[in-house]
């Protein structure tokens, strides 16, 4: 079993598998519903290959490692081609996970936030708040005439009641797409920060209004659990091709490391990173740079954990 590990002093080392350890990491190895280049179902290997880089594990701004902290749960064992099949087969061990640790999950494609915001909505008895990265909005009604797929989440997981819809937050949007989809959070009270509205925003002074502006939604709905959706295509191409639907004109890694930075005091449960291709790749950018954004995160976790203990 592989697993999203560090770089030692002595050489390579794998984060144990995960058994009672505070935080894991999980693969979500499937791609059924990509609707342009498939390959993401091969993301959890190239992340976790890519977090090997990451010297001894130390962030630089928070001083504080996940080794020792971290398990690995492997991947799921999914079916490959049934999205309904995956959905319910993701079920049991998720549920199973997400009350031992708290978790970060590496996709596959996007579909497959929608089942682990339902365990987590099961879980915790309350809908969530959501942080979504992305170039697309996923609110779209249908999935090219199929009823679900990586593309209908958010709409699915809002008219489910899985979300609250006012603090639902959507960062990097800018695909094409008609009004109704492109506007649906923001008509159902959410807020959407589009990577257009976020040109030439860099650092925590410029970014800081979209953290406090997901900071009031939270205050005003009785501070809901917050979860952390990230799709590599938030990303500019430059900065992750290595994906199935790129988009030109997004962010770039500062502007999201900078907010994952600033906004770890947030209430946080849980994570996805999703959408990495590596067959489309350059040089590991994509699988850097998401495994960086996993790392961070979870760093983010320990030391906002260390400083309430």
């Amino acid at each position: 079993m592989s697993s999203f590990a560090f770089l030692s002093d002595t050489g390579f080392i794998k984060a144990p598998a995960a058994v009672d350890q505070p935080f894991a990491v999980a693969g979500i190895a499937w791609d059924g519903s990509t609707t342009n280049r498939p390959g993401a179902r091969f993301g959890p290997r190239a992340v976790r290959a890519a977090s090997h880089m990451l010297c001894d594990g130390t962030h630089p701004l928070f001083d504080v490692t996940p080794e020792g902290l971290l398990g690995d749960a492997g991947d799921l064992a999914l079916p490959n081609t049934s999205l309904s099949g995956m959905r319910a087969a993701m079920g049991a061990p998720v549920a199973a996970l997400i009350r031992r640790h708290h978790m970060a999950w590496i996709g596959g494609d996007h579909s497959i936030t929608l089942p682990l915001l339902r365990a987590y909505r099961a879980w915790l008895g309350r809908p969530l708040a959501v942080l979504h990265f992305d170039a697309h909005c996923d609110t779209w009604t249908d999935h090219f005439g199929e009823p679900s797929g990586h593309g209908t989440w958010v709409y699915e997981a809002i008219e489910e009641g899985l979300v609250v819809p006012e603090c639902f937050v959507q960062v990097g949007i800018r695909s094409a797409g008609e009004r109704a989809a492109r506007e649906y959070v923001n008509d159902r009270g959410g807020r959407i920060h589009t990577a257009r509205q976020l040109r030439g925003a860099e650092g925590s002074a410029a970014l800081g209004p979209v953290l406090d502006d997901l900071r009031r939604r939270l205050a005003a709905h009785g501070q809901p659990p917050l979860y952390l959706s990230l799709d590599i295509d938030c990303l500019d191409p430059a900065f992750a091709p290595g994906t199935g639907t790129p988009e030109p004109g997004g962010l770039s890694t500062n502007q999201v490391l900078t907010l994952l930075e600033d906004g770890a005091d947030l209430p946080w449960i849980g994570m996805d990173c999703v959408e990495v291709a590596p067959a489309y790749d350059h040089a590991e950018l994509t699988s850097y740079a998401a495994a960086h954004f996993v790392w961070t995160y979870l760093c983010g976790r320990v030391a906002h954990a260390s400083r309430k203990a």
